[in-house]
């Protein structure tokens, strides 16, 4: 279900949710949850389960309880557009997480900032804590570790024959590291990876180094 690793020091933990948890600072680290893409595509005939409406609800209220992390950073398109019903439920998820909430804007995020500071939501452009930014896109720095998300980072993996299997996976450079989409229907994009990269694949509940440097 997790795995632990070590960057510049500080503790951090995998989990097969995608979500990060920096151990240190009690605080998770979440990347394109993509909420109301759901509703978005019921709203255009897609015929998606309502129950879907609550996985990613459901998704984040156990993440937290498991690590009972005090704060959460999403890393960018918390939202997949413009508000519709599913607003109302992280309006209601957001009084009762017990975190504090911090999110550094993506792509994605269009619904002004004022509406999640009226809940008690940071909004930033990116974040800079110790040895560490935080942002959206993947940034390279030379000054710092970069967290990241966007490409909702994805492993083909071949087993005999020309059987594939493609899985959401965390992606570890030298400085950086991309979360997968935390987000249910996000879709992935398939990395190629290079000699010196770290590869975690997410297979269920199972977390699997699959390459390492």
């Amino acid at each position: 279900m997790t795995f632990e690793t070590k960057i510049y020091n500080q503790n951090f933990t995998l989990h097969c949710s995608g979500a990060i948890f920096w151990n240190d600072k009690n605080t998770l680290l979440i990347a394109d949850v993509h909420l109301g893409k759901v509703t978005h595509f019921r709203k255009n005939g897609f015929a998606i389960p309502n129950e879907a409406l609550h996985r990613n609800f459901d998704k984040l209220m156990e993440v937290v309880g498991y690590f009972k992390a005090t704060k959460i950073l999403f890393l960018g398109d918390l939202f997949h557009s413009t508000k519709n019903s599913e607003w109302d439920l992280f309006v209601k998820w957001s009084r009762n997480c017990g975190c504090e909430l911090v999110l550094i804007a993506g792509n994605h995020d269009i619904i002004k900032p004022y509406n999640y500071q009226e809940l008690g939501v940071k909004v930033v452009d990116e974040l800079i804590i110790d040895n560490f930014m935080l942002t959206h896109h993947p940034t390279e720095s030379a000054d710092y570790f970069n967290f990241s998300g966007h490409i909702h980072p994805g492993i083909t993996l071949k087993g005999l024959g020309r059987s594939r299997m493609k899985l959401p996976c965390f992606f570890q450079r030298k400085k950086q590291i991309i979360l997968p989409a935390f987000g249910a229907f996000t879709g992935l994009g398939i990395i190629q990876p290079q000699e010196g990269d770290v590869i975690y694949a997410i297979a269920g509940l199972e977390i699997v180094l699959v390459q390492k440097s």
